[in-house]
Parts: C-alpha cells; structure tokens; sequence
C-alpha cells in the first residue's frame, strides 16, 4: 500500500459540491474514504438552500471520520458561486473540486501529492482519467474520444506545459477534466472563478492561471473516473443555445486578452474556437426537431459567424 509519506507535501483537501442525489454523493464520498493515502480533508459543501434537510449532514456525521466535514450554505448560491465557496473553504497545501457523482480510484491522493512534489513549481496536476457514464460502465462518447486523440497533447510521461503552448492547446479544444485535476491551494484561492460565468467556469480559471504565469502538469497515471451524463447541466444548456452564447462571448473576451499579452496563436484559436463550434453544429439537427427556432438561430450563429 502506497502511503504517499514520501511525497514532502501537505494534505490535499477534497472539495465536494453538492447539490443532487444522496446515492451519487455517497459513492464519491467512499471512493475518498478508501484512498491508500491517508493525508485529505473532505468537504462537503450542500448548495440545496432552503430545500436541504439533515439527510447529507446525517450521513456525513455517521461516517465516524474526522477528515469529513459538512457546510450548508444558507441560500442556493448557483454552480458558480458555490464552486467559490470551495475555493473560500480550502485550508490546506493542495485542493481538489470534486463532482458529486465522480470517483477517486484508491491511489488518486497518493498520485497527485507525489505529482506536486515532484514539480513544486507547477499550479495544476492533471492527472490520467477513465470515463464511466451514469452507470458505472465504460463511456466512449465522441467528446471523449475527441479530447483524447485530436486536443490533448501527445505526452508519454509527465509532461509540464505552460505560457501561450498551453493556453493554444486549452482554446482549440479543452481536454482537462476538471475535477479530477489537483491544484496548488495559493494561486487557486488568489485566481478563483469567474462571477458569472458558468458553462465554462472551469476554462475561464485555468486561462487566467495561464496568463497569470502558472503552469500544468500532465501526470498520465490513471487514478480518478470521471462520470459523462447524458443529462447534464452543459448538455441541457447546449440543447437551447444557452451554453454557446456564453462560450462565444467568452471565447471573444478571450481573443482580445491573448491578443493584449502578445500571444497571435492564442488569439487566433480563441476566436476561431473551432471544437465549440463543430459542438454547436453537432446540436443543430435535434434542436431543429424540437421546433425551437431561438436555440438554432443561436447555434446556427455560434456555428458559421465570424
């Protein structure tokens, strides 16, 4: 059993968002109870509001384990704000922004503390993934396959990758899966997420690292899986166009700060975000059935305009 004490870094603390099913929530929470290595801290941050009850507390608090804690916000804060709220809760060296439905493979926290030890100096270890869909079984969607063999760098073992390399890499399409990534506590907490911003709070934070000079582990050790829903909140804000006009003026914004840093190569993927825009065009048949003539005008336009 590998007990991470050779890895010279602090406790990584397990953020957990919840806002959903008990049952998802408590496979991901024993998935962080089995890990090899001992030195996490969980919480378990409720957005349900007003309709939280003790079911989460209840069961968090029967766990019998000090490293779990539960915190309730008062009133639903929203996918953005309450992913700030675990960036305002984070204590410890190294953070992880955990789905509420995924699941760390039992050497996950060993792997991302030798990770960080190793490369002290980078922001972000991303670490290597499986992908399971809401059943458990393996998942080999197109996004997946696409982020894989077209957008993802071509790495045979840790790799760091930094500057305007990463950040043209991250804008032709993004392959990190966000919460399996470990993050270095101080630059996350200086940075945060975006107000506002919720399709692609994920992209928007790792960017703004970027540019603020910080740099990315790719560590291809397989240690955490990643649930794809059919029905999640991206896809069902794709289905009506939502989630485009965002990424298009995100993707605008973007053009014009990489443009400002002197990053052309930056720049020119960010405004020609080509995968969102095969993304758009891949949503337009079954928007077309449904008759809803606002969400294909909006992923006609995010599709073919300038």
């Amino acid at each position: 059993m590998t007990t991470g004490d050779d890895a010279p870094v602090g406790t990584v603390e397990v953020m957990l968002p919840h806002y959903g099913r008990l049952d998802l929530l408590q496979e991901t929470v024993r998935s962080v109870l089995a890990q090899d290595d001992p030195r996490w801290r969980l919480t378990v941050v409720d957005d349900s509001g007003e309709l939280a009850d003790d079911a989460v507390e209840g069961w968090c608090a029967g766990l019998g384990d000090e490293r779990v804690r539960y915190h309730r916000n008062p009133r639903n804060l929203g996918i953005n704000r309450n992913f700030q709220q675990c960036v305002d809760l984070v204590e410890h060296d190294l953070a992880v922004i955990i789905g509420n439905d995924d699941l760390m493979l039992p050497g996950y926290v060993g792997a991302v503390r030798r990770a960080h030890a190793a490369h002290p100096e980078v922001a972000i270890v991303q670490p290597g993934v499986e992908v399971v869909d809401e059943n458990g079984a393996p998942a080999r969607t197109l996004v997946d396959l696409s982020k894989r063999w077209v957008y993802a760098p071509r790495v045979s073992g840790s790799t760091v990758l930094a500057g305007e390399e990463l950040a043209v890499s991250l804008l032709r399409g993004n392959w990190l899966y966000f919460p399996s990534i470990c993050w270095r506590s101080e630059p996350l907490r200086r940075t945060g997420f975006r107000e506002g911003v919720d399709v692609v709070q994920d992209l928007a934070l790792v960017l703004d690292l970027v540019l603020d000079g910080e740099s990315l582990l790719v560590q291809p050790e397989v240690c955490f899986r990643y649930r794809r829903h059919r029905a999640s909140v991206s896809s069902a804000h794709a289905a009506d166009g939502r989630r485009f006009s965002e990424e298009r003026k995100f993707f605008v914004e973007t053009a014009d700060r990489m443009a400002a840093r002197g990053w052309p190569r930056a720049s020119r993927a960010a405004r020609r975000h080509l995968s969102s825009r095969i993304n758009a065009l891949t949503r337009l048949p079954a928007a077309a059935r449904r008759g809803g003539v606002g969400g294909v005008r909006t992923l006609a336009r995010h599709a073919f305009g300038a």
